[in-house]
C-alpha cells in the first residue's frame, strides 16, 4: 500500500463469517490457467452485505437512496476513528466526550476489531451502536458512520430501530471494518461500494491515511 494508505477492509472468502441467515460466500473458478485454460475467470456469490459493506438507505427506508446514488462525500473526505471502551456497545455517555460535529465521518474502533475478525464464527456478542447513541448521532447530523463488524445493530438489540435511526437521518454506514492497530485520530478516508443498480448496499474496499503531520 502506497504512502502511508492502510487497507481497513476485510478479504472476502469462502467460509467467512455471515450475518445469520445471508447467503454464503461462494467463489469458483470457471476458467483456470491450471487446468490449462488461456487465463482466470472466477464467478462471485455472496450477500450485498458481505464483509466490509456500505449501508444504503434503502436498505431499511422504504424509497430511500440506493448504493448508485451515494454521494461521494459521503466515503471520501476526512474521517475521525474514535476508540470505543465499552465492551457491550456505543452509548451516548461515551460519544459525548469527542466533542461530535454535523457533517463528520466518524470511525467506531472497538474490542471487535481484534476480536471477532479472527474467527470465521459469526460472533454473537460484538460491540454495536446502542439505540440512544443512534439517535444522538442522527441528531447531530453526522455524515457517515462506520463500525468494526457486519453490523450497526446488535445481534440481540433492535436492529432494525438502530439502522432506521441512522438511515432516515441521512447517514450512510461502513460496517465490516477492521481498525486493528489503527490509532485514534484523524485521516483521509476512500471507501468505494460496488455501483450496485439500486442497490440496498455492496461490498466495498476501505483505506484511510493519518493526517497527523
Amino acid at each position: 500500500m502506497m504512502a502511508g494508505w492502510i487497507d481497513v477492509s476485510v478479504n472476502l472468502k469462502e467460509g467467512m463469517a455471515r450475518w445469520p441467515d445471508d447467503p454464503e460466500v461462494r467463489i469458483e473458478r470457471k476458467l483456470d490457467i491450471d487446468r490449462g485454460d488461456i487465463c482466470n475467470v472466477s464467478v462471485l456469490s455472496m450477500g450485498s452485505h458481505t464483509g466490509t459493506h456500505m449501508d444504503a438507505p434503502c436498505h431499511f427506508v422504504k424509497n430511500g437512496k440506493k448504493i448508485d446514488e451515494m454521494p461521494f462525500e459521503a466515503a471520501i473526505g476526512r474521517a475521525r476513528v474514535i476508540a470505543i471502551r465499552d465492551p457491550e456497545s456505543i452509548k451516548t455517555k461515551e460519544l459525548e466526550r469527542h466533542g461530535i460535529r454535523a457533517g463528520e465521518r466518524l470511525l467506531f474502533k472497538t474490542r471487535n476489531s481484534p476480536r471477532c475478525w479472527k474467527t470465521d464464527v459469526f460472533v454473537e456478542d460484538f460491540v454495536y451502536i446502542s439505540e440512544e447513541a443512534a439517535d444522538y448521532l442522527a441528531q447531530k447530523r453526522v455524515r457517515t458512520v462506520g463500525i468494526d463488524y457486519l453490523s450497526v445493530g446488535g445481534y440481540k438489540a433492535d436492529g432494525a430501530r438502530i439502522h432506521l435511526a441512522l438511515l432516515r437521518a441521512g447517514v450512510w454506514l461502513i460496517e465490516g471494518l477492521n481498525l486493528t492497530g489503527v490509532k485514534p485520530g484523524a485521516y483521509e478516508l476512500v471507501c468505494l461500494p460496488l455501483k450496485s443498480f439500486s442497490g440496498d448496499g455492496a461490498p466495498a474496499r476501505a483505506v484511510i491515511r493519518s493526517l497527523k503531520q
